[in-house]
């Protein structure tokens, strides 16, 4: 498991449930490991943005936060995503019938779902570059 940076960050996660506990350590895992593996991303910050742990490019600028938590009400969990990108659009047009979508900031999981990995890797990996994609449509 990933050291945490943050010790605000670190508490929240020691004080979910068990079971969801190790369900977002999981999904903790898979955005740094997405971040590392996508070009362009370089390291990420992990801080808490509205009481849940977030995800920043802030040493390269290249994406959107991502932040994920448990549901405020069920059992779930989700990956949240800035409402106003256009990103769970674009993830409902490529993933129909792959996730379930809350709106249009974030992809839910009931508690027991297993993860649908590659799809979800490659929704974060497009948040975690959505500011580079726009800049190289705009041509700079």
């Amino acid at each position: 498991m990933r050291r945490f940076g943050d010790t605000r960050v670190a508490s929240l996660f020691k004080g979910y449930p068990p079971g969801l506990r190790r369900q977002l350590l999981a999904l903790r895992e898979l955005v740094f490991d997405t971040a590392a593996g996508t070009a362009g991303v370089g390291r990420l910050t992990e801080t808490l943005k509205w009481g849940q742990p977030s995800y920043l490019t802030e040493e390269s600028a290249s994406g959107t936060t991502v932040r994920i938590d448990r549901l405020k009400s069920g059992d779930g969990y989700a990956v949240y995503f800035h409402c106003q990108s256009g990103l769970v659009g674009q993830f409902r047009e490529l993933y129909p019938d792959t996730f379930e979508y809350e709106g249009e900031r974030a992809i839910r999981f009931g508690a027991t779902d297993r993860l649908p990995v590659r799809a979800l890797k490659h929704c974060i990996a497009l948040a975690l570059t959505h500011h580079l994609r726009k800049k190289a449509k705009r041509g700079g």
